[in-house]
């Protein structure tokens, strides 16, 4: 299934290489442990990693989009 790769738990490595810019969703840090996602969303250059709760599954693309952009998307805001 393809969302099992944009899907996972952060690690070490990633932690160091994701953690300066910290989640363009909420603008937190991440933190060892985290389910986090390779979402799209109104950001610049493509899909970033984002907090999982910050993200919804696109069922009809199999993607993730981050919540604000999901909901502008579907009319709902």
């Amino acid at each position: 299934m393809k969302n099992n790769r944009q899907r996972f738990i952060m690690d070490l490595e990633r932690l160091n290489r994701f953690n300066s810019q910290g989640c363009p969703a909420c603008g937190r840090k991440f933190s060892l442990g985290d389910p986090v996602v390779v979402a799209c969303g109104a950001w610049e250059g493509g899909a970033k990693v984002v907090h999982e709760n910050e993200a919804v599954l696109d069922y009809s693309t199999g993607q993730y989009v981050e919540r604000r952009c999901y909901a502008a998307r579907s009319g709902a805001v």
